[in-house]
């Protein structure tokens, strides 16, 4: 199934009178006040996230998962998945692939076939976290920490191959995670398995090509509840450091203790130079991934702030990689993933309209009641309009989900592929 432009003015067309109208009044409201709204659709617009490979299909639990019919059974049917939610939404331009959940058969074809559908190539990400079919060396124990040379080695290899395949096809970067780690004291000896990852990692990022970044993950606790490698920001920064300039921490939203201010840690990695990407997705207890701003919609709020502030203010940090992480247990994957893009762009265009001099002089004066009125008066602001206004202007439909509804996407896509294909992936 593929939507085409006719589709998107049909969809748009009943609509657009009452969106209009609620753009202008908002848009005038906002002028008023001297916000610059041209320029902030114009950021809206312009702004992609990426959807991973894996996240086109049902998620799933220790326990189990429940697949959900029309499910890609190839990596063609993802990326064409991935088209439906990119010519909805306009802001789903890029794939992040998991290897070996996705390795191209044909790369020339693939290539193709995302340039038809408009998606660039973003981070690929490698699995050292579970042993693959005919596997020598198990994972069991670790990866790139392991006490055997001969693990590492294996890990160190199925990077540098993640890498080869990125570069095929034109991405830039390599997402690290690791499921390293113990789950009973005395297990590990931590300066030991520290050690093993630092002088590993270094291995992968000398192979990388010169125009790469090596993005590192880090995850406080599961599948190990001892102990993890990389369990914290400052542990990944530590080993970005260590490898090198084109090295830096990857913030999944997800991967904190309860209650972590994570709008600090991204405040102080763009002061340093060292914040690389982002894994939106959403929790109540721990690493939940469910869809963005469900839960915590004025937290994501607080790291958008914080986010604008260093891209306006830090030159020496890189240009940010976005990238959705979440697991759709019971929901339509495609659903999901829009819900997520429109949370996503939300928080955004709401910390687009804190007038970041004003939020600047209240601290200096150490004016507390007014930074709480600048801050919580962008977030009470209904940004839809905007994010509509961005969405119509790029070329998308005005309400996503119900357009999706509308053409039945999920129905067409199960007359297509049928009802029990099964996506690879988690």
């Amino acid at each position: 199934m593929k939507i085409n432009n006719q589709h998107v003015e049909d969809l748009n067309k009943t609509g657009l009178s009452d969106h209009k109208s609620h753009f202008d009044f908002l848009a005038q409201s906002l002028s008023k006040n001297k916000v610059d709204v041209t320029a902030i659709v114009n950021k809206l617009a312009e702004f992609q996230v990426a959807i991973p490979s894996w996240a086109l299909g049902a998620g799933g639990t220790r326990f189990g998962r429940f697949s959900f019919s029309g499910e890609p059974a190839s990596l063609e049917q993802k990326i064409e998945d991935i088209g439906l939610i990119h010519s909805l939404t306009q802001t789903a331009g890029a794939v992040s692939l998991h290897i070996p959940w996705d390795v191209p058969n044909d790369y020339n074809a693939i290539k193709e076939l995302a340039a038809i559908h408009k998606i660039k190539f973003d981070a690929v990400n490698s699995n050292t976290f579970q042993d693959q079919k005919n596997q020598k060396e198990s994972y069991k124990y670790g990866s790139l920490s392991n006490t055997s040379a001969a693990v590492r080695e294996q890990a160190i290899a199925h990077n540098k191959e993640v890498i080869e395949i990125g570069n095929k096809l034109g991405s830039k970067s390599l997402t690290v995670w690791l499921a390293d780690g113990s789950s009973f004291p005395g297990q590990n000896n931590f300066q030991t398995a520290l050690t093993h990852t630092q002088n590993s990692l270094i291995s992968i990022y000398e192979d990388m090509p010169m125009d790469w970044k090596l993005f590192i993950e880090y995850k406080p606790y599961e599948p190990n509840f001892y102990s993890t490698v990389i369990q914290d920001w400052g542990t990944s920064l530590m080993l970005a450091n260590g490898c090198g300039e084109r090295a830096y921490t990857l913030v999944d939203l997800g991967h904190h203790l309860p209650n972590t201010n994570i709008e600090q840690i991204v405040s102080i990695l763009m002061l340093k130079g060292k914040l690389g990407g982002f894994h939106f997705n959403d929790s109540k207890y721990g690493d939940d991934d469910i869809t963005v701003g469900s839960i915590k919609p004025y937290a994501l709020f607080l790291i958008f702030n914080e986010l604008v502030y260093g891209m306006q203010n830090n030159p020496n940090n890189p240009e940010l990689g976005w990238m959705i992480d979440a697991s759709h247990n019971v929901k339509d994957p495609l659903e999901d993933l829009i819900q997520s893009l429109e949370a996503i762009q939300e928080a955004y265009a709401k910390a687009l309209l804190i007038d970041q001099d004003a939020l600047r002089a209240a601290q200096e004066a150490n004016d507390v009641t007014l930074c709480q009125e600048i801050i919580q008066g962008a977030y009470r602001t209904d940004v839809r309009p905007l994010v509509r206004q961005a969405r119509v202007q790029a070329g998308g439909v005005i309400n996503p989900i119900d357009a999706y509804r509308k053409l039945d996407v999920r129905g067409q896509l199960i007359k297509e592929r049928g009802k029990n294909t099964i996506a690879t992936g988690l």
